[in-house]
């Protein structure tokens, strides 16, 4: 045997070409994988707080719903709104995602399927939310056996589904367009039937409010488009806040030119979701001394907080999308958040507000703490501030669905082919 080392290479004697496929093969598998031991101390991190989650689940499946702070005057709480915001960080991705090769313009450096599969696990914690929410899991079942068709709700849950189905299978179809297995037109065609599902998925989610006339806050025909541009917000901000992390990890070789393109979209986004807020605020002011109500519970009331923190929030993220010298790494990753928790104030707002005008001040009944928290001081003291606040069990329950999301996610970049193509990067 010799070896000629000419400072590229090593040449063999005994080098055999029927070997090379299997070693390729081997390399192959061994690559399937990525990530170092950073990456398996976040998955390790992210189960044990689902684990807790499901402990503190099983809890309150075990003690009742009566641990949570939702009573009957304010039955939804903490896990609708998170239900509400996880379902806009999915259809925003998959937005993201589809949009480009829906139609045929040039994306966004090859994170499409990154952005899908965040899109999935989104999706999974939307779903969980529900799950923790019904009480009990066999309520799934009787969802199903004594449904109603005719109920928003039920759409939403059919919708949902759906979509999540629907996500999968496209994030098969671009794996295996790769491989030249799915043709350009075939993958075009699920684009377009995956960016009207995440439509309407939204839609559908924000008419379940909407279509309530009882609620002040919700009534408005407007609701559907604004959850629409709010998930379009928290998704491109998610998307790119994800793309940021992977490049710096070394999984994504993402030119800088594509995350000034996702800032810029953030930036409409942002203004277009203010500019829906702002018709809104009108229209609930004006003419109606009701819609006043709304307006000051937003603006100087027990809501403030969140009015103001996403007033701020938004302008800080469009700030720094806009102005080309503040699109530095670091502040762009600020805007990202900022976006997101400026939905997220916006969620709390919304389904909290639907619950805090009271609409039974003309109607005496019993006031107990399994009717309405704050009960001792009468209906006007429960009224005096936020009629709502999660109870702790229900914010350890919410970290454990966000825990398996995250689980989700990074199983996903360490054992799926997520990874864009050489000629993507």
């Amino acid at each position: 045997m010799s070896d000629i080392n000419n400072g590229v290479g090593v040449i063999d004697d005994d080098f055999n070409p029927a070997a090379a496929p299997k070693a390729r093969e081997a390399a192959g598998a061994r690559a399937a994988t990525w990530g170092g031991k950073g990456l398996t101390v976040g998955i390790g991190v992210s189960a044990v707080i689902t684990l807790i989650g499901i402990v503190l689940w099983v809890m309150q499946l075990s003690g009742g719903m009566v641990q949570t702070a939702m009573r009957n005057l304010d039955s939804w709480g903490l896990y609708i709104t998170m239900f509400m915001f996880f379902v806009g960080l999915s259809a925003g991705g998959l937005i993201i995602s589809s949009v480009p090769k829906a139609f045929g313009i040039k994306g966004f450096g090859g994170i499409s399927k990154v952005a899908v599969f965040s899109s999935i696990a989104c999706t999974v914690a939307a779903i969980g939310f529900v799950v923790v929410d019904l009480g009990q899991p066999v309520r799934l079942w009787e969802l199903f056996a004594y449904s109603n068709l005719g109920s928003p709700l039920m759409w939403d849950i059919i919708v949902l589904g759906t979509y999540l189905i629907l996500s999968c299978v496209y994030l098969w179809a671009q794996v295996q367009a790769e491989k030249g297995k799915v043709s350009h037109t075939a993958l075009r065609v699920i684009s377009v039937v995956a960016l009207v599902c995440a439509v309407l998925v939204h839609s559908v989610t924000a008419w379940i409010f909407g279509l309530q006339q009882g609620r002040e806050m919700w009534h408005t025909a407007l609701l559907a488009p604004w959850f629409v541009s709010s998930a379009l917000v928290c998704g491109t901000a998610l998307v790119m806040v994800a793309s940021m992390a992977l490049r710096a990890a070394g999984y994504l070789k993402l030119d800088q030119a594509h995350l000034v393109k996702l800032a810029k979209l953030l930036a409409v986004f942002v203004l277009v979701d203010l500019y829906f807020f702002g018709c809104d605020l009108l229209t609930e002011a004006f003419p109606a001394a009701d819609g006043m109500a709304v307006v000051d519970m937003l603006v100087s009331g027990p809501l403030a907080p969140f009015f103001w923190g996403e007033i701020v929030l938004c302008v800080v993220a469009a700030v720094i999308c806009l102005v080309p010298s503040l699109r530095t790494n670091p502040l762009l990753a600020v805007a990202g958040v900022a976006a997101i928790l400026a939905i997220l104030c916006k969620r709390v707002q919304l389904l909290v507000g639907g619950f805090q005008i009271n609409g039974l001040a003309d109607y005496a009944g019993p006031l107990t703490p399994m009717t309405v928290t704050g009960w001792e001081s009468g209906m006007a003291g429960a009224y005096q501030g936020m009629v709502y606040w999660p109870a702790p069990i229900e914010w350890g329950v919410c970290l454990g669905v966000i825990g398996l999301a995250v689980l989700i996610f990074l199983l996903g970049v360490k054992y799926l082919p997520l990874r864009p193509k050489a000629d993507e990067q």
